[in-house]
């Protein structure tokens, strides 16, 4: 967000406001590994292998460095169980709670919607060949 000395109306979250925090908070969710992380993580912690699993196609170089973000940003939370071997589970934060019920919303609709999507695209490209 702006200095908030700045003026007042500064002070107020703008996602259209290229200086405003909230807009970060975007760009952190936008891609489809966030997403799909945090959707993971809605029905509790998981191991690191549980969640390359479970997203199918992601890298472990991609997994890692998503978690790390998500750590950062406190949406996950990193816990060492301090064993040997070494086993580590990943749960959502409170935050992290609070977005996954958005993401939900998100998921059911691309799953409803999907079918719609794949036909448009379809005819597009179709009618772009002739």
């Amino acid at each position: 967000m702006k200095n908030p000395e700045s003026s007042p109306a500064a002070s107020i979250p703008d996602v259209f406001d290229p200086t405003c925090s909230s807009r970060h908070a975007l760009e952190l969710i936008a891609g489809k590994w966030p997403m799909l992380i945090i959707s993971a993580l809605e029905n509790g912690p998981m191991r690191n292998a549980a969640l390359m699993r479970r997203l199918g196609d992601i890298s472990q170089k991609m997994l890692t460095q998503t978690l790390k973000e998500l750590e950062r940003n406190g949406l996950v939370i990193r816990e060492d169980m301090r064993t040997v071997p070494p086993h580590v589970e990943y749960s959502l934060s409170p935050v992290g709670r609070s977005l996954s019920e958005t993401l939900l919303v998100l998921d059911r609709w691309a799953e409803t919607h999907f079918g719609a999507l794949d036909a448009a695209r379809e005819r597009y490209d179709t009618e772009r060949r002739k």
